[in-house]
């Protein structure tokens, strides 16, 4: 089985892809993928690392999480949050396949807030996963407003060529919101992350296999 990596972004920040992140990597870990998580730029620390919950979310072993990059105390644009906290975020340090750490196994890689988040006063993320050439699942709700955030998005996606694995939606049921997503943008929805009642490693795994096909993934 070919390892394989995975770009986690959303519509906008607050959609769940650090959830979603933990469980991919539940799905990835059952099918024998032995999967990674690496968030590159954390904004916020009040809230904790997504990182640390992630690892708290899988049980997964330390060794399946890389350090990241680059970590800010405000839960800002990281243009800003690097500003305040007096760093300067060196792009082309993370541009291209140099810039992706090695994993023995799958990598899931988690963004920062939505596409168009300014990395630098000079640079957007959209354009470093350019760079990347990594397929990219984007996380969507299903409520009001995701049809327009979902396909200006995939438009975004599309204009600079960034390959998209697919459609992860999160939230309570509405088939038509994501069947109109689906018609006008031609793009593969994944599946749909309900709302989990307990939020643990039984729950978030179930929800994940019940709702996802992990064909789709590997």
């Amino acid at each position: 089985m070919t390892a394989q990596r995975f770009i986690i972004t959303g519509t906008d920040t607050g959609i769940g892809k650090t959830v979603f992140s933990a469980s991919l990597m539940l799905g990835l870990e059952a099918a024998g993928c032995m999967p990674h998580y690496w968030k590159p730029i954390q904004s916020g620390v009040d809230e904790g690392i997504d990182t640390r919950e992630v690892q708290k979310l899988t049980g997964l072993g330390a060794e399946r999480f890389l350090p990241e990059k680059y970590i800010f105390t405000q839960s800002l644009s990281p243009h800003r949050a690097a500003e305040i906290d007096d760093i300067r975020v060196d792009v082309a340090a993370l541009q291209g396949e140099a810039g992706i750490p090695e994993s023995a196994g799958a990598l899931v890689i988690e963004g920062a807030g939505g596409l168009m988040v300014p990395l630098t006063r000079e640079n957007l993320l959209i354009n470093l996963f350019r760079s990347w050439d990594v397929p990219v699942i984007l996380c969507a709700r299903t409520g009001l407003g995701t049809i327009n955030h979902t396909l200006l998005s995939l438009e975004a996606l599309w204009a600079r060529r960034i390959p998209v694995l697919g459609i992860a939606f999160i939230g309570e049921d509405n088939p038509d919101n994501m069947r109109t997503i689906a018609e006008f943008s031609k793009v593969k929805v994944l599946g749909r992350l309900p709302l989990v009642e307990v939020l643990d490693t039984e729950g978030l795994g179930v929800a994940f296999g019940e709702n996802f096909n992990i064909e789709d993934f590997v």
